[in-house]
C-alpha cells in the first residue's frame, strides 16, 4: 500500500526555487508587470516547452499566477507566495541576532 507524502508550503517553494533556470524564470516575471511565455522562452535560452514546465512548478509552488487573455497566457509574480520562504528565514534571525548579542557580549569582556 503506498501512502502520499504531503509537502508543506516552504518545501514547494524551496523545491520550486532550487532549480537555477526556473528561480530565473521567476525572477524575470517579478521584474516584468505581466510576460507571456513567448517572451520567457525568447530571454531564457531554453524551450518553451521547458519554460511551460517551469511556470507550472511556480504557479503549483503559488510563486506566479496566469492571466489568459486570447490565444496568449500572461504571468505575474505572486510576492504573496513567497510568505513561507520569510516565515522559515525569520526563524534564523532570531538564532542569529542572538548569536550575534552573545559574541558582542564577549566581545565586551574581553576588550572593555
Amino acid at each position: 500500500m503506498s501512502r502520499m507524502i504531503q509537502t508543506s508550503p516552504i518545501d514547494s517553494v524551496m523545491r520550486a526555487l532550487a532549480d537555477p533556470t526556473r528561480r530565473a524564470v521567476f525572477e524575470r516575471i517579478a521584474r516584468a508587470d505581466e510576460i507571456n511565455v513567448a517572451e520567457l522562452t525568447r530571454v531564457s535560452g531554453v524551450t518553451q516547452g521547458a519554460v511551460s514546465q517551469h511556470l507550472k512548478s511556480l504557479k503549483l509552488a503559488g510563486l506566479v499566477a496566469e492571466r489568459p487573455q486570447g490565444r496568449n497566457v500572461f504571468y505575474r509574480a505572486r510576492p504573496e507566495g513567497l510568505a513561507p520562504l520569510f516565515d522559515w528565514l525569520s526563524h534564523y534571525d532570531l538564532f542569529w541576532r542572538d548569536r550575534f548579542a552573545d559574541l558582542r557580549s564577549l566581545l565586551k569582556e574581553i576588550d572593555p
